[in-house]
């Protein structure tokens, strides 16, 4: 396998190899277009192809860019399962549907930024707005710290967090940071007060593909937690013992979860998975997120944390803002050979593990 040639070096080239590869698999692509325009002054849509009968009992969504700048690994796992014959062979001989979802924040992706064009973490946007919000006291402490007025922050800054850190522990400081909030409209992590663009195309793909299945699968690729090149296998669903027994018997033991502690993820609010039991109530649902690591995790915060303040400071200089974006794309997109040879090898197994897992059901 070329794993670099199924990669992409912007997100314009990312969709171009989509549409491509998707109409040589003679596959129709639905088009759901953005209404900005991206970094390059492209056009920017949520593109979804389906492979397989509408009707199928079965249904395995594959899909990127959750993430925005996450679309980077994600996209090139698309494009390396629809350019692969021997897996196109075994949906044939399975009878599982396929649906990729090529990148859900396509805004994101464009512009190097993990947020959607509301500054919304799309993974924390799925809540019931007519319901008070959940608040998070830990985020409300540390908001100017984690975004200050200036960038690099300053010593006094640094100082001040490393000290709440001490006191609080590692842990309590990622889920602190990282499980959703929804006061800060200029920070980070931040779920919104409504639904984004992204949110809501989502559910009309959902409901248009997702209805007539008996058994719906899921397979959410991420980066940017964990060791570099490893693909961490997070169970994406309700805290149900037997659809964490079912993930476990599909993609094995060391699947991990928020709803015990076993994954490095913080315990999270708002999460997509949750709009399949809105749309597709009559599947029984089978989830992952694949998150592959790539620079340790606290490069990955500062990356955040700076992205967030020239969101906030557009008027910073322009070798500030290039290395400001670089030190994004850095942080969730290895670009080497061996990390886009291991993303692949562990993606096509995850796939088709679940293909397994739905045919037997």
């Amino acid at each position: 396998m070329d794993a670099a040639s199924h990669f992409s070096r912007s997100y314009a080239e990312a969709r171009a190899k989509f549409l491509a590869a998707a109409e040589h698999a003679g596959l129709d692509v639905e088009s759901h277009a953005h209404p900005l325009l991206g970094r390059d002054g492209e056009a920017l849509a949520m593109d979804v192809a389906l492979q397989g009968a509408k009707d199928a009992r079965s249904l395995l969504i594959i899909s990127s860019g959750c993430h925005g700048i996450e679309g980077y690994c994600g996209s090139g796992v698309q494009h390396a399962l629809l350019a692969d014959a021997a897996w196109h062979a075994l949906l044939r001989e399975s009878g599982v549907a396929v649906l990729y979802i090529h990148a859900l924040n396509p805004h994101g992706f464009s512009w190097w930024r993990r947020v959607t064009q509301e500054n919304v973490d799309l993974n924390r946007n799925f809540h019931d707005f007519t319901q008070p919000l959940p608040p998070n006291p830990g985020y409300d402490e540390i908001a100017a710290l984690l975004v200050p007025s200036m960038w690099p922050p300053s010593p006094e800054v640094a100082a001040a967090l490393q000290r709440h850190i001490a006191a609080h522990g590692l842990r309590a400081f990622q889920q602190a940071v990282t499980g959703g909030q929804h006061d800060h409209p200029e920070g980070i992590f931040y779920g919104g007060r409504n639904p984004t663009w992204s949110n809501v195309t989502l559910r009309h793909v959902l409901q248009a593909h997702g209805r007539r299945c008996a058994r719906l699968a899921w397979i959410d690729l991420h980066t940017g937690l964990g060791p570099s090149g490893v693909g961490e296998r997070i169970f994406a669903g309700r805290d149900d013992a037997a659809a964490i027994a079912r993930a476990r018997a599909w993609w094995g033991e060391h699947i991990t979860s928020i709803h015990d502690g076993s994954s490095t993820s913080a315990s999270l609010t708002g999460l997509m998975w949750t709009a399949v039991d809105d749309e597709c109530a009559q599947a029984e649902y089978t989830g992952i997120a694949l998150e592959y690591g790539t620079v340790p995790v606290t490069e990955v915060l500062d990356a955040l944390r700076a992205d967030q303040w020239l969101e906030n400071h557009p008027e910073a200089g322009a070798a500030q803002q290039e290395a400001i974006k670089r030190r994004m794309l850095a942080a969730f997109y290895t670009d080497t050979d061996a990390w886009k040879q291991a993303v692949l090898e562990q993606a096509f197994e995850a796939a088709r593990q679940a293909v397994a897992g739905l045919a037997a059901r």
